[in-house]
């Protein structure tokens, strides 16, 4: 996975007033799970774009004075009407400790079905998996060469080392559908086959 580091500072007063000042000096409150304590802070707004404005998932190495912590975004919660992020849930990682978190999906290979007229419908962008840190790769890649008309890919059919996929059994990651012009196609090549 790839990382980031984020200058934080510890927040001694907590509550709504202090919350909106907070946010009206460029800086969002923050609160870290996961670790030994429950820490509240602040981090810049404008560094912090660089976290959640990308597909990518970053740990983040969060600097409060001379301690550094490792963490990754667990909830990050909009404005309702500007849509600035108002508050941001970190979650601890410590490397020995499996944690839980959605990781993209990269689709790869030419798939049979599409090069037919199929038509690729990607149903999952991410897919949640529980690992150590170690275990985590940047992406979860997902092989779609031999997928045929018809078909899907769905989560058990999918496995990557030392992970466990936390999805729903019978959620469809992607499959490749029957279009109108394919249906043609296949109409009149049956047709040809009749004369």
């Amino acid at each position: 996975m790839k990382s980031i580091e984020l200058q934080g500072e510890l927040r001694n007063e907590l509550g709504k007033t202090e919350s909106k000042l907070t946010r009206a000096n460029g800086r969002i409150p923050c609160i870290m799970y996961g670790g030994e304590e429950i820490l509240h802070f602040t981090v810049d707004e404008v560094a912090f774009d660089k976290v959640f404005k990308t597909p990518e998932v970053y740990v983040v190495h969060i600097i409060l004075g001379k301690k550094q912590v490792k963490a990754i975004v667990k909830e990050i919660q909009f404005h309702p009407v500007t849509d600035r992020v108002i508050h941001i849930d970190f979650y601890q990682i410590i490397e020995d400790k499996p944690f839980s978190i959605k990781m993209p999906i990269k689709i790869v290979g030419d798939s049979e079905g599409v090069k037919q007229g199929g038509k690729l419908q990607i149903k999952m962008r991410k897919l949640r998996v529980n690992g150590l840190l170690k275990d985590i790769p940047s992406e979860l890649v997902v092989d779609i060469s031999k997928l045929q008309i018809g078909q899907s890919i769905k989560v058990p059919t999918l496995s990557y080392k030392n992970l466990i996929i936390e999805e729903a059994k019978n959620a469809v990651v992607c499959s490749v559908n029957l279009t109108r012009s394919a249906i043609r196609a296949m109409q009149e090549s049956a047709k040809g086959g009749d004369k």
